[in-house]
């Protein structure tokens, strides 16, 4: 009993003198610097470099253990710390390099999809381009076939009629002699031969234009039954037109009387040229009342 009381007490004053001696300052820094990259993206950005710190502090733990605060735990724990923080340090590095590249990622998307808007921007708009320069062309070919319709109209009607251009439109002058007897308003047989042809070449001009017939008479007879017959002369040479092809919305008729000579009343040749039908073939444009 004796022996052993002596042989436990050495050792029990051994574990007393190892538990007072104090941790050494580089240690707990090594601790510190481990737990602060543990919890960090180290964990999973820089695990080699983290494991390697974790085996460094923990031989550096053991170093303490056997033999307190000793030079070799101080160089140990040292190279732990260092270790800890070269991994704390891989990890960011890692992070930033991560997010520089997702960044970089990103940025090119976008300029992708910039760039393939832009594509499908510049595809509409050259496709808005075709087919305006599509309708253009079909406008400017239906310009060119309305324009050679009209002249071969115009040639047609120069061959039955005098024909010329005022500023109310082209004007179709017919010898009221031609169209009538005297003092009547029923058209000749030859008239209605001759105004078949008007309205067959009426027919190729532009289908939206408006055509006004216009009644004169010469000044011998009283001024109302003039403008009374010059009225229904116009509304025969209407009538026919419109049963000939022509669109009645588009064909109006007045009666002028003696109004508007364009002779001498006082020679039977001025009274013969007073005594005409007019047809005016007015552009659309044109406001409807204009004369």
């Amino acid at each position: 009993m004796r022996l052993a009381s002596r042989m436990v007490l050495p050792a029990a004053v051994a574990l007393v003198g190892a538990c007072a001696t104090t941790t050494p300052r580089e240690l707990l820094d090594a601790r510190t610097a481990y737990d602060r990259a543990s919890q960090g993206p180290a964990a999973t950005l820089a695990p080699a470099e983290l494991h390697s710190a974790r085996e460094t502090l923990t031989v550096a733990e053991q170093a303490f253990a056997d033999h307190g605060d000793s030079d070799r735990t101080k160089d140990l724990a040292y190279a732990a710390e260092r270790k800890a923080e070269l991994a704390d340090v891989r990890a960011h590095t890692v992070a930033a390099t991560q997010a520089r590249t997702a960044s970089a990622a990103q940025l090119q998307a976008l300029k992708d999809e910039e760039l393939r808007a832009t594509s499908a921007e510049l595809s509409d708009a050259n496709q808005r381009l075709s087919q305006q320069g599509g309708q253009l062309r079909n406008e400017r070919q239906r310009r060119e076939d309305a324009e050679r319709a009209a002249a071969l109209a115009e040639a047609d009607l120069a061959r039955i009629a005098s024909i010329k251009h005022e500023a109310r439109g082209m004007v179709i002058t017919l010898s009221g002699g031609v169209l009538f007897e005297s003092a009547k308003s029923e058209l000749l047989p030859a008239a209605q031969a001759k105004l078949t042809e008007v309205a067959d070449a009426l027919t190729k001009q532009d289908v939206d234009s408006r055509i006004r017939v216009e009644g004169y008479t010469d000044s011998q007879g009283s001024l109302s039954f003039n403008q009374e017959l010059s009225q229904r002369r116009a509304d025969a040479v209407r009538a026919y037109l419109v049963g000939h092809g022509i669109a009645a919305d588009r064909v109006t008729a007045v009666g002028f009387g003696p109004a508007k000579a364009i002779a001498d009343n006082a020679s039977p040749e001025g009274r013969a040229n007073n005594r005409r039908v007019e047809i005016v073939v007015q552009p659309a444009n044109r406001p409807a009342d204009q004369p």
